[in-house]
């Protein structure tokens, strides 16, 4: 693979590795459950994880931007820039991506929606449409009960610490997997 064969958000990095900026949120709603996608490896059917909603920021666009286009592109729900508090976390991802090693350093936004809305996936652009399977919302004990993979690690514990709202430290969680 090539880079030319990833979307030309992904740049090189400076060790050679795909590279790319990115945004994403951790939506809750007023039963404070939270909204993930679960996705799987094209290259590894079998094996699927829970991700937060998110994506590359586009050239000249901001994260906060960037975290409020992928929502309405992944789950159809529409929220303002202002809406969204942080990044409330950062993070550098290493994972596979088109049989690749990439890096993707996130920016995370915490946000609330009272919409009862319905999800709607029909903005998924080609290349999530070959990864991702589905959107839903998760009680935070549910979560916990989850037999498959959940990224960013450890997010049910982060995701407890945020449901009374953003303390305005943006942590770092460091390097890590998906």
């Amino acid at each position: 693979m090539t880079f030319s064969e990833l979307s030309q958000e992904w740049q090189p990095g400076p060790d050679g590795m795909p590279f790319r900026r990115a945004a994403r949120v951790l939506l809750f709603d007023d039963a404070d459950r939270l909204l993930l996608v679960r996705g799987h490896d094209v290259h590894e059917p079998e094996r699927s994880w829970w991700f937060t909603i998110g994506g590359g920021i586009a050239p000249g666009e901001t994260a906060v931007e960037a975290a409020v286009r992928e929502l309405r592109e992944e789950t159809g729900i529409r929220l303002e820039p202002r809406e969204l508090a942080g990044p409330v976390l950062t993070r550098s991802a290493i994972f596979d991506f088109r049989a690749r090693h990439v890096r993707q350093d996130e920016e995370i936004f915490l946000a609330r929606t009272s919409q009862d809305a319905v999800l709607d996936t029909s903005g998924w652009e080609a290349a999530e449409l070959e990864f991702m399977d589905e959107v839903r919302w998760f009680h935070l004990d549910e979560l916990a009960a989850v037999t498959i993979e959940v990224f960013p690690e450890g997010l049910v514990e982060i995701a407890r610490g945020l449901l009374d709202g953003w303390d305005g430290v943006t942590r770092d969680l460091g390097i890590g997997a998906g």
